[in-house]
């Protein structure tokens, strides 16, 4: 089963920009995954191709047109269509490491990207978008947050990355900030590697990697030790 994305968006030429490069652009290169950009106005009726109209009840800015939006869902993520669809949004649930593993074992995602002052509520509700956020600040469009879930997502699919351990010894794989890392020079303007990490005692090195992490976990991110958050979807 390929792992197959389709990005509703204004900007196709926007993809698939980083993710044509490195590891992910060569998976792509070999058909391991597949990525399709489409142009929202595309499934406008007007000359103009409008896709937005003023909000309701007033406000600044303009709002995404649900029975756009609808046309364009249904066309690329027909009924009978398993992938999840995602609407890339600042109030959608934050992006952990733990939905990214769940979405890399699946059959891909339809995800949608906004602008303007968003989209409206209707369009949310009728389609079942999952909202999702990849942090606490706001962005031009959701283009870029996209660009990052995918980045996310491929790099675990099965043959992206030459060794399969990189994927499980990071950060927040197993509820911990990643350990130091540390290479040739042994020492760099004073500062020695770890006496521990040239040792050659394997268990006191898996020892002290997991004490760093813990360490900066608590540092850095302590909300990380209170457990995984539950995952919908």
């Amino acid at each position: 089963m390929m792992f197959r994305v389709t990005v509703l968006t204004l900007y196709p030429d926007m993809f698939p920009g980083a993710l044509g490069l490195s590891l992910a652009g060569k998976a792509l290169e070999r058909g391991d995954w597949a990525l399709e950009a489409v142009q929202i106005r595309d499934f406008a009726s007007d000359r103009h191709r409008t896709i937005d109209d003023t909000p309701a009840g007033g406000g600044a800015g303009m709002v995404m047109r649900p029975d756009i939006l609808a046309k364009a869902i249904d066309a690329v993520a027909p009924q009978g269509d398993a992938r999840p669809k995602l609407l890339m949004s600042p109030r959608g649930r934050p992006l952990t490491q733990q939905r990214v593993r769940t979405l890399a074992t699946g059959p891909g995602a339809m995800i949608l990207c906004g602008r303007f002052e968003g989209v409206d509520q209707r369009i949310i509700d009728a389609r079942d978008l999952e909202e999702v956020s990849i942090g606490d600040y706001i962005l031009s469009g959701g283009e870029p947050a996209a660009l990052v879930l995918l980045d996310a997502v491929v790099r675990l699919l099965p043959g992206v990355m030459g060794n399969a351990a990189s994927g499980t010894e990071e950060s927040f794989e197993n509820g911990l900030l990643e350990h130091p890392h540390y290479t040739r020079p042994q020492d760099f303007e004073g500062r020695p590697i770890p006496e521990v990490l040239t040792s050659g005692n394997h268990a006191r090195i898996a020892a002290w990697r997991r004490g760093e992490a813990e360490r900066l976990t608590a540092e850095r991110r302590p909300d990380l030790l209170s457990g995984p958050q539950p995952v919908t979807k």
